[in-house]
């Protein structure tokens, strides 16, 4: 969906949706925004979405933004986009995989625009990329692939690292496929690695002094919307533990000093 359609759609003026899909919709269209992390975590990414409809002509008195969080329990998902559709939404940004899939479950006929780290072809979200289809579209910063260019830039910016530490959530889609790569990478570059797993506050805690216990000379993080809404946790852990590491935070480098 192209930008200008997409302000034609919030707009109510759009044409390629059926009509019973926007029938009795309050006076000032609302757009639902759906995620599995807590407001407090994610906040921002709300503020992004009404910044990008204000820069577009929509200010706040003339869209509203319907949020729903599923506070980290993911099986709220579907009874959250349910409500949505209920609340006749003119779209619904579903900013996760599994976000995407509750809401593509919930109705085929109200716009959904997702932003995730997943692949939506391996998803069957979209049946292409430059021709999505249905009522699906969106954005994918689908970066497992570059895994093993993580390393290799690990390789040049910690030259004398001799263990690198991973750390994955084993609750995300991307797992499995994630972690194929990471081995993959590792066996070609020769690398030892220390993989430890975390899906909660506590355990990124614990895996943080599995790790400095361990001697790894630096961080991989592996990709998921749990890490990013923890970001500010996994920057500031190595301080707290004693470590002084080079950390890669999904696909951005953080130097920890």
């Amino acid at each position: 969906m192209r930008r200008r359609e997409f302000i034609k759609l919030i707009g109510g003026t759009a044409t390629t949706w059926p009509l019973a899909a926007r029938a009795q919709r309050p006076a000032i269209p609302a757009v639902g925004f759906l995620r599995p992390t807590r407001a407090e975590e994610s906040g921002h990414l709300v503020a992004a979405l009404r910044q990008g409809l204000r820069e577009s002509g929509y200010p706040s008195d003339k869209v509203v933004i319907e949020s729903r969080w599923a506070d980290g329990r993911e099986e709220r998902l579907p009874k959250l986009a349910s409500e949505l559709v209920a609340s006749q939404v003119a779209a619904i940004v579903a900013a996760s995989l599994l976000s995407v899939r509750a809401a593509k479950a919930a109705t085929a006929s109200i716009p959904i625009i997702f932003v995730t780290g997943g692949d939506p072809l391996e998803e069957r979200l979209v049946s292409s990329l430059n021709r999505p289809g249905g009522n699906i579209t969106g954005v994918s910063f689908y970066d497992i692939p570059i895994t093993g260019k993580r390393l290799a830039l690990f390789r040049e910016l910690v030259p004398k690292a001799e263990m690198i530490a991973v750390l994955q959530d084993p609750t995300t889609l991307t797992f499995q496929t994630e972690t194929r790569e990471i081995e993959a990478a590792v066996r070609a570059s020769g690398q030892r690695i220390i993989t430890v797993k975390a899906s909660s506050e506590q355990e990124i805690t614990e895996a943080f002094s599995t790790i400095a216990k361990s001697g790894a000379d630096a961080l991989l993080v592996g990709g998921g919307p749990f890490f990013n809404s923890k970001r500010n946790q996994l920057i500031a852990l190595p301080h707290s533990t004693g470590s002084r590491r080079a950390m890669c935070l999904a696909s951005s480098f953080l130097p920890v000093d």
